[in-house]
């Protein structure tokens, strides 16, 4: 086994999924805490986007797309963004399997997607378009 490999098989996050959020919009916020309550079994990374201006580096996501929309680094290292990234947090949460099969299987990914970016840009105007968004270390969206 490579050095790299050994490296990434220690750290235990590596296999989790990750979940950019905006933790400074309310209803982003309550929407990440009900899925964390139920997360018990810690099976995804949460990531404050707009309080940890770090991590986001880390993973070369840009402030502004993460304040556009929800983003998850999936445990094979790719992003899903919208309704796909809600896929994969429904995907690893018991309560909500059913929800991410059922929107799977009746092809509901396309329309919900059209609907959640509608929404996701709206947000996005309310809330950055003032000059809100902001990291902590002062980084600015747009």
């Amino acid at each position: 086994m490579s050095e790299q490999t050994r490296v990434m098989a220690q750290d235990k996050d590596t296999a989790r999924p990750r979940v950019f959020y905006d933790g400074d919009c309310p209803l982003c916020r309550r929407e990440i805490a009900h899925y964390r309550r139920m997360d018990s079994a810690k099976k995804l990374h949460w990531v404050d986007a707009a309080n940890e201006p770090e991590t986001l580096a880390k993973h070369g996501l840009p402030l502004e797309q993460a304040m556009a929309e929800l983003h998850v680094l999936d445990a094979a290292g790719h992003w899903q963004r919208g309704v796909d990234a809600f896929l994969v947090i429904w995907q690893h949460l018991p309560a909500y399997r059913w929800l991410a099969k059922l929107v799977t299987v009746l092809g509901l990914r396309r329309p919900l997607g059209y609907v959640y970016r509608q929404f996701a840009a709206w947000r996005y105007r309310q809330r950055c378009e003032t000059g809100s968004c902001t990291t902590r270390d002062g980084a600015r969206s747009r």
